[in-house]
């Protein structure tokens, strides 16, 4: 039966999403009472799994000998899928009000409900073959939310997402055939699935394999030099921005390299070889070209993205580490960074929201006018630059504790580099709230600046309880992240 329930949470969203234009509702309240509902009820399904996690695996589909797209949940899936569940009711809850005014509004919610569905397919997969292909999954349903308002600037925006996905997909494709070929199972199985011992003059191909593989899955996660896509999607509606930049896309990626890294090809082969030194390079670089370039950007949301593309590879320098202590200090970063980054996301949208201003340098004072957003905007400001009490510092505290513990000349850069982006990230966050509570200029408007209701207010302050709660207890989370990477 548990076995039976890990399809349910995958397919009832996209059952859920699929239905949508068929059935006759009568107002709008009942087809958000119907989402919310759904979205709901997915998550409690979830909970369950969570609860009374299934022993064994369940195949849909055998194409030939170990190729099977198979769900099963383990430690790490466990994080990614209550991670997700977490985050999606109050998500949807929040695009209620943000998208009351919104053309095209059941279509975007059609995708949005199934990509939540397809998210936890990921978060479920039990081999490397049914990543891929949920993976690839979730680039075409979100297509559309990239694309959803039509503008020449969404076109544009949505042909950039899909090249680089593709380009993505096909490096990870070639990542794929080489561990179905190589590997004794193409399961993720802790430690990794190739006999080191017998790859001989194999291995400096498969170490260039790894690393187009890590480039390819780091597509989603916007690392350099594939990080151009993620500051363009900007233009999609905030609560799909903020679903891409807090789990459905770009956490996926990353969470697609820890797979792959720890359970495909595994540390014994990667550990010390030039190709853990190269993919190192391009995270310790991204982390600091990110956040020099959401410095320097003043558009509101493109700020918050460059932001993201910096803290995503944060994560990856925890994986890149190759060591236990590093995977705790990433997988403890994905989640917080989850809920840092969608609530300082919703923050900006309720600003978008009430005043229609997109630019850092429209919204002097708007801090008095809108003082619960911009409360919670300060809080996850704050956790993001690292500051003590709060979340981002225990997820940036674990990251160079495994740094230091390395003992990697470039590991130390990395420390060196998270110094860095912490002081520019204070500089590009406390720039925003210091010109919302400072004096206003030009405030004039058509409309009535205040907080909005609590359909936008709710989710934010739930993650800030969550940010501040976490930042003062932490060691259970940490705690239970070591068991899953010590017990694999």
């Amino acid at each position: 039966m548990r076995e039976i329930m890990m399809l349910i949470v995958v397919i009832l969203p996209l059952l859920a999403g699929i239905a949508m234009p068929m059935l006759p509702f009568r107002t709008r309240k009942d087809m958000l009472i119907y989402l919310e509902a759904a979205v709901c009820v997915n998550s409690l399904l979830v909970l369950f799994l969570l609860l009374y996690m299934p022993e064994g695996s369940l195949t849909l589909f055998r194409f030939s000998g170990n190729l099977s797209v198979t769900f099963r949940l383990d430690g790490m899936g466990a994080v990614f899928a209550g991670m997700a569940a977490a985050l999606w009711p109050l998500a949807m809850l929040y695009s209620f009000e943000y998208m009351k005014h919104e053309d095209n509004e059941g279509s975007f919610f059609l995708f949005y409900i199934i990509t939540y569905g397809v998210t936890l397919g990921i978060a479920l997969s039990e081999n490397i073959l049914t990543m891929y292909f949920f993976f690839e999954m979730l680039s075409l349903v979100t297509l559309p939310l990239v694309l959803h308002t039509r503008t020449r600037e969404a076109i544009l925006a949505a042909r950039t997402y899909l090249y680089y996905m593709l380009g993505g997909a096909a490096f990870a494709f070639i990542g794929m055939i080489f561990i179905l070929v190589y590997g004794t199972t193409s399961s993720f199985v802790p430690g990794g699935v190739l006999h080191v011992a017998g790859m001989g003059e194999k291995s400096n191909i498969l170490l260039l394999i790894y690393v187009f593989c890590f480039c390819g899955f780091s597509v989603k996660t916007a690392m350099w030099p594939f990080s151009s896509w993620l500051p363009k999607a900007g233009v999609a509606p905030t609560p799909v921005t903020a679903l891409l930049h807090a789990v459905a896309v770009v956490n996926t990626g990353a969470f697609a390299v820890m797979r792959v890294t720890y359970y495909s090809f595994g540390i014994e082969l990667l550990q010390g070889t030039w190709a853990q030194k190269a993919v190192m390079t391009l995270v310790i670089f991204t982390i600091v070209y990110g956040c020099s370039r959401a410095v320097k950007e003043t558009h509101l949301k493109r700020r918050l993205a460059w932001s993201t593309i910096s803290n995503l590879s944060y994560i990856l320098f925890g994986v890149v580490l190759m060591t236990p202590l590093g995977l705790v200090g990433g997988m403890t970063h994905m989640i917080f960074h989850s809920f840092m980054k969608i609530c300082s996301f919703f923050c900006v949208g309720a600003v978008l929201y009430r005043t229609d201003k997109h630019y850092v340098h429209e919204i002097h004072g708007l801090g008095w006018k809108m003082p619960k957003v911009f409360i919670c905007f300060t809080v996850s400001a704050l956790a993001l630059m690292g500051v003590p009490g709060l979340c981002g510092f225990v997820s940036k505290w674990n990251l160079a504790k495994a740094a230091a513990a390395s003992e990697m000349p470039l590991a130390y850069m990395g420390i060196g580099a998270l110094l860095i982006s912490a002081l520019l990230t204070a500089i590009y966050m406390m720039d925003i709230v210091i010109r919302a509570f400072g004096s206003e200029k030009g405030q004039e408007s058509g409309r009535e600046i205040k907080d909005p209701d609590w359909k936008m207010m709710a989710p934010l302050g739930v993650f800030v309880a969550i940010i501040v709660y976490f930042g003062l207890h932490s060691a259970p989370i940490t705690k239970v992240l070591e068991e899953i990477i010590i017990g694999g």
